[in-house]
């Protein structure tokens, strides 16, 4: 897996903290910091997500993919899956995320709750390198509302 990511002030303003990142997969994702009001030269413009939050999201795209797929390999009538994410950062640098809360809600017909923890508990502790490599620094708790279509 590759990515490369490119400060996108470098060349005419020299300010700005705006980056793109370029995916091995072909796709681009921009990201920005906040904006710095006491050096506006060392803050952003909020023109995209911060870096962090884009770890964040992807986290759970990833358990998310998981979910969704363990439960139609189980021949489940998933017909939706969001996830939010909360999460806290330690107060000094590195200011790793210490605790993250997995909110999941899962529409269908007829599927069983056990089935629905089930592929949760798998992502979680098996299948999503994302939430697996943040649990290391951070207490990572969950939780779902399952949704009759």
């Amino acid at each position: 897996m590759e990515c490369t990511v490119s400060w996108t002030g470098g060349l005419n303003t020299r300010s700005g903290m705006g980056f793109v990142a370029e995916t091995g997969s072909g796709h681009t994702l921009m990201m920005d910091g906040a904006p710095d009001t006491a050096k506006p030269e060392n803050g952003g413009q909020n023109l995209a997500p911060r870096p962090l939050e884009t770890v964040l999201a992807g986290t759970g795209g990833c358990t998310a993919y998981d979910v969704v797929l363990i439960l139609k390999r189980g021949r489940h009538d998933v017909q939706g899956c969001t996830v939010k994410l909360s999460a806290e950062r330690a107060e000094v640098d590195p200011k790793v995320f210490t605790k993250i809360h997995m909110q999941f809600t899962v529409t269908g017909k007829g599927i069983p709750a056990s089935a629905v923890e089930r592929a949760i508990a798998m992502s979680h502790e098996k299948y999503c390198s994302a939430s697996i490599m943040l649990g290391k620094t951070a207490e990572i708790t969950t939780g779902f509302d399952l949704i009759e279509a």
